[in-house]
């Protein structure tokens, strides 16, 4: 059995970018966490304390439904403030990431693509490779980036970061539909087609991926880092 740790930025994402993976692995025996970093809803007013904290629970309500359609054994909330974490310091993010790996001790580890559009993303990315970082008797053995739909295909500045280039693909085909049921508990953050965030989205991007490997529904991945001892 293997342990993996998720680390998103927002409610969702954990879904999004790699929900059919987690309920794979839970089929094969693996104990599969998440770490959801930002609130999630308060930066769509004016100001954060505009929306309320029940508004903010009932999203994470629908983080705990969603997480029972996939598996996830248990799911942890930071409740950094929702696209500001470029206005918290990096430190302060790190150390929530590093004291769950040290608790948990994942041998796998999935995260944002560093190349995101969203900053919560691109801070959530950097604070995982600093936590995971290879010192001593360090436990994680493979990292992973997922693609989250209406931000990685939403980065069109590629001057600093190449677009998200998967090199990784999970067979999903079994799995899909577990997804798509996970990503009807959230509500509040299902669009309609054609944009990416929908299920319509979600159906397109799948099968994308599969044909890319010759399956018929895939989740892709960029590998960061994997260590063979």
């Amino acid at each position: 059995m293997k342990t993996v740790l998720v680390v998103a930025a927002h409610p969702d994402d954990e879904i999004l970018g790699v929900g059919a993976t987690v309920a794979r692995h839970v089929a094969m025996g693996d104990a599969v966490y998440a770490i959801i970093l930002g609130e999630g809803q308060t930066s769509r007013a004016v100001h954060r304390e505009d929306v309320s904290r029940e508004v903010v629970d009932e999203l994470h309500k629908n983080t705990l439904e969603s997480a029972k359609a996939v598996g996830y054994r248990e799911v942890f909330f930071a409740d950094f403030p929702d696209n500001r974490f470029d206005d918290v310091d990096l430190l302060d993010i790190v150390k929530v990431v590093e004291q769950k790996v040290r608790e948990l001790k994942p041998e796998i580890v999935y995260t944002h693509y560093s190349g995101d559009l969203n900053v919560d993303h691109q801070y959530t990315a950097r604070a995982v490779l600093t936590a995971t970082r290879p010192i001593g008797d360090y436990c994680v053995e493979e990292i992973y980036a997922f693609e989250t739909l209406s931000s990685s295909e939403w980065n069109f500045d590629y001057s600093a970061q190449p677009a998200f280039s998967p090199n990784v693909f999970v067979d999903i085909t079994d799995y899909y539909d577990k997804k798509e049921q996970a990503m009807n508990c959230y509500v509040s953050e299902l669009c309609e087609f054609p944009h990416p965030r929908s299920l319509e989205g979600m159906n397109v991007l799948s099968k994308t991926r599969g044909m890319a490997a010759g399956m018929e529904r895939a989740e892709a991945f960029m590998l960061v880092r994997k260590t063979i001892k």
